[in-house]
C-alpha cells in the first residue's frame, strides 16, 4: 500500500487543528462571557478570559426567568416531534423500499420534489389551515406534521439506507409468517440503527434549535420553548435595563450555553452511529 509522506500527514493534522480551533471558537468565546461579569463584557478592547469566574451568572438566569417552563415546553415539543418523526417516516421508507404498488418510483419521485419548495411558500396557508383548525397557540401545528410523514429528508435517508439490506432477508421473514409491520421493527429498523439515529439527531437538532414555529404559533408567554424564550429573555432584560445597549449579555450568554449543552452531549453519543449513517445513507439508488 502506498505510504503518505510524513509533511503531508503533518499538513493535514495541522489544517485539521486549525480548522477545529475556528469552529470551536465562537463556543469557547460564548462560554467564557457566560462567566464574566457586565462591565467585562463591555470592555474595550474586549479580554477572552474572565478575570474571576462568575457561576451565579447561571444561578441567576435560573431563578430569575422561567427557565424550567420553557425548558419543559422544549423538551416536550421535541420528544413529540421526534417520536412522530420516526414512526412516520420509517413506516414510508419501508413502502418505499420494500412493497410493490403501482406508480412507486413515480410518488418518490414527486415526493422529493417537494424537497425544492421553499418552506415559506407554505407559511401563510399552513396558518391559516391551523387557525381554521383552531390550533394555533397550542404545541400541535409544531407537533402534528412529524406524525403525518412530512419530513422528506428523513424519508429520503432512510429508504436508501433500507435498500441496502438484502431482500432475501424480507422474503425470509415473509415466508415465516412476520406482517410487514413486524418486519419493519423486529428486523429492517435494528438493522439500519446508524440511520436511524442520524435521522433522530437532525430531527432532535431541528426541534430544539426551532425559532421560526414557535415564533409564528406560540403566542402565550406558558408555551414558550427555550428559543423564543431566549428572545423574550433579551427583550425583558433590556428594557429593565433601560435599552438595547445594556443587554446583560453574559446572561444571556449563559442560558444560550445551557441550550447548546444537551446538543455537544448527544451528538457526542451517537457520533459513531451519525457518521456511519450518513456514510451508508446514499450507498443505493
Amino acid at each position: 500500500m502506498h505510504r503518505r509522506h510524513p509533511i503531508a500527514t503533518l499538513f493535514i493534522y495541522l489544517t485539521l487543528v486549525v480548522g477545529a480551533m475556528v469552529m470551536l471558537f465562537p463556543l469557547a468565546w460564548m462560554v467564557l462571557t457566560s462567566l464574566k461579569t457586565f462591565p467585562e463584557v463591555l470592555q474595550d478592547p474586549p479580554a477572552f478570559l474572565p478575570t474571576e469566574v462568575q457561576w451565579t451568572n447561571y444561578g441567576e438566569v435560573f431563578t430569575g426567568f422561567k427557565f424550567h417552563r420553557f425548558l419543559l415546553n422544549s423538551m416536550f415539543v421535541t420528544a413529540m416531534s421526534l417520536g412522530g418523526t420516526i414512526l412516520s417516516c420509517c413506516t414510508a421508507a419501508y413502502a418505499f423500499a420494500f412493497l410493490r404498488f403501482r406508480y412507486r418510483s413515480l410518488i418518490f419521485g414527486l415526493l422529493l420534489s417537494s424537497m425544492m419548495l421553499p418552506g415559506q411558500v407554505t407559511v401563510i396557508p399552513m396558518f391559516k389551515l391551523f387557525v381554521t383548525l383552531g390550533w394555533v397557540d397550542t404545541f400541535l401545528p409544531l407537533v402534528i406534521p412529524s406524525w403525518l410523514g412530512t419530513n422528506v429528508f428523513a424519508i429520503f435517508l432512510l429508504r436508501q439506507f433500507f435498500l441496502t439490506i438484502p431482500f432475501s432477508y424480507i422474503e425470509a421473514a415473509r415466508l415465516d409468517g412476520a406482517s410487514e409491520w413486524r418486519i419493519l421493527w423486529s428486523l429492517v429498523v435494528p438493522m439500519s440503527w446508524p440511520i436511524v439515529v442520524t435521522v433522530s439527531l437532525f430531527t432532535f437538532l431541528g426541534s430544539w434549535n426551532d425559532l421560526f414555529g414557535p415564533l409564528i404559533y406560540l403566542h402565550s408567554e406558558e408555551l414558550y420553548t427555550l428559543p423564543i424564550g431566549l428572545l423574550y429573555f433579551i427583550s425583558q432584560s433590556s428594557a429593565m435595563q433601560g435599552g438595547a445597549g445594556n443587554t446583560p449579555w453574559h446572561l444571556v450568554m449563559a442560558l444560550a450555553t445551557v441550550m447548546v449543552l444537551p446538543i455537544i452531549a448527544i451528538f457526542f453519543l451517537v457520533q459513531k452511529q451519525f457518521i456511519a449513517g450518513l456514510a451508508q445513507g446514499g450507498a443505493k439508488g
